[in-house]
């Protein structure tokens, strides 16, 4: 098993995971963060943390296209282990439906 960010984190980018991630196995983008599943011991401590409920095991059902997204992005995107600000919008954008299509960008982060 691993964990996975989904589209919920897709223009919110709370990084309370990174902070407790005890091998630094987040990637940043420019609004969304993703886990490296080779790099993810399954510990699930960032599963809580996260205030947009983003982060799922693997486990649940149709996980395999958020599998894939976060071992693509991992590999293109710097690391991240630093807690930051969330984007401005991410109280607007919490919850919202459908966030890949209408806001996902493939622009790399700044990591750290």
């Amino acid at each position: 098993m691993t964990y996975v960010v989904t589209d919920n984190c897709i223009a919110c980018k709370y990084t309370d995971c990174v902070e407790v991630c005890p091998v630094d196995c987040f990637y940043e983008g420019e609004n969304a963060l993703v886990i490296h599943p080779d790099e993810c011991i399954d510990c699930g401590v960032c599963e809580p943390e996260c205030p947009a409920d983003a982060i799922r095991p693997d486990t649940e059902p149709d996980m395999e296209q958020w599998v894939e997204f976060n071992r693509k992005y991992s590999e293109l995107w710097p690391v991240i282990y630093t807690k930051k600000e969330p984007l401005p919008e991410a109280e607007e954008r919490d919850g919202e439906k459908d966030k890949l299509g209408k806001y996902f960008s493939e622009a790399p982060g700044e990591g750290g």
